[in-house]
């Protein structure tokens, strides 16, 4: 076997998501199996350069798990020639400027979402990166679940027939900080520094229903901040200026005909799911309920006929009148798949279009959802190209 190294400046590994997900479930994931295998005998290593502005927090990620390279330099790794890509996980504010100057030393982009503050922002990153020639990539993480892997499955295979409706539910109680710690950074709750549920969500639903159902054409959207005031990292209270709940109306330019999407997200629900997201999809063959890794379905031919009666109980569970989808596959973590894909495309130039103009309707779709809660308005989606 020829191995073949990589490396890769990972900016914001410090953070919840970064650290967990991308660094350890990850990178250091695949160290761990030996490298990515490419085949025709060579092995991909991935050799992360942790980046940040604490340089204690980065020196203890660094021991913790034996990596020697860590800097609080961003321009000097990205000077260094060895560095081949760049990965942000940074929170919003800061990933446009950083994004722009790996862009202009040459970097493959790889970087989580929202790529951008606002359309405008995201669209100059993915006329930049095509200009530059180089290679970018935007997480969309959720593709990769089990659940919507097998929902998927059920789509492509026609289970549906015609597809009518889509219903999400995602969401759970983030504690306000003070009698309970946060389960989430201050930072998403105040708007001046990037928060709100509509901005973090949105890019997701954009990339799930435009991926598994079709183009999202327009929005109406209901966003709310529910709980005005919360505790931050120190226990002191902060105003709380950004949206904790965003309630979506969604219209699909489906393959055959138009479809309607409902996604409910919030941070201020208690959970009365078998998982924390889950969607309902409805056709005019059949039914399915995804979550992050089950799926339940139910045809046409099994589905019961339920009788309006308020006089009396109810004596069957509808839930049990559902199949679980099998899940026929091993699957990995979602994060790790997505890297995989995206370092072949580096190396390999295999095919990869979750891309930064992917990554800029996703901010586009959150822009256009909190300008309709703002005016009151249904908004059209124009399809976005560079």
């Amino acid at each position: 076997m020829t191995r073949r190294t990589i490396r890769i400046a990972m900016n914001g590994v410090t953070g919840r998501m970064g650290y967990r997900q991308h660094l350890v479930r990850s990178i250091l994931a695949l160290r761990e199996q030996g490298g990515l295998d490419l085949g025709d005998g060579e092995v991909l290593w991935p050799e992360p350069v942790l980046v940040g502005r604490r340089e204690h927090a980065l020196r203890t990620l660094a021991e913790w798990h034996g990596l020697t390279e860590w800097s609080t330099d961003l321009d000097a790794v990205l000077a260094d020639e060895r560095t081949e890509v760049y990965f942000d996980a940074q929170v919003t504010a800061a990933r446009p400027e950083a994004l722009k100057k790996a862009i202009a030393a040459g970097k493959h982009i790889y970087t989580e979402k929202p790529t951008a503050s606002d359309t405008a922002g995201a669209l100059e990153l993915a006329r930049l990166a095509r200009d530059a020639g180089i290679k970018h990539g935007v997480v969309q993480d959720k593709l990769f679940l089990p659940g919507l892997l097998k929902l998927k499955r059920l789509v492509d295979g026609g289970f549906f027939g015609r597809i009518l409706s889509v219903r999400g539910e995602f969401g759970y109680w983030v504690f306000e900080g003070d009698w309970q710690e946060a389960q989430r950074p201050s930072w998403n709750y105040r708007a001046e520094d990037g928060g709100g549920i509509a901005v973090d969500m949105f890019p997701h639903w954009e990339y799930v229903l435009h991926e598994l159902f079709g183009r999202v054409t327009s929005v109406t959207a209901q966003v709310a901040t529910h709980l005005p005031e919360r505790w931050d990292e120190q226990g002191k209270p902060y105003a709380a200026t950004a949206d904790d709940a965003a309630y979506g109306i969604f219209g699909i330019d489906g393959p055959d005909g138009p479809i309607t999407a409902q996604i409910n997200s919030s941070w201020a629900v208690r959970v009365h799911r078998d998982e924390l997201v889950e969607f309902q999809v409805d056709g005019t063959h059949g039914s399915a309920v995804a979550g992050l890794r089950g799926c339940r379905a139910q045809h046409r031919s099994a589905t019961p006929k339920p009788v309006w009666n308020p006089d009396l109980p109810v004596g069957h569970s509808f839930r049990d009148q559902w199949q679980e989808v099998p899940d026929n596959a091993e699957f990995d973590n979602g994060f790790k798949a997505q890297w995989e894909l995206f370092l072949r495309h580096v190396v390999r130039d295999e095919p990869y279009h979750w891309d930064l103009l992917a990554g800029a309707r996703g901010v586009q779709l959150a822009e256009l959802g909190l300008k309709s809660s703002a005016e009151g308005r249904r908004h059209e989606v124009p399809e976005l190209s560079l």
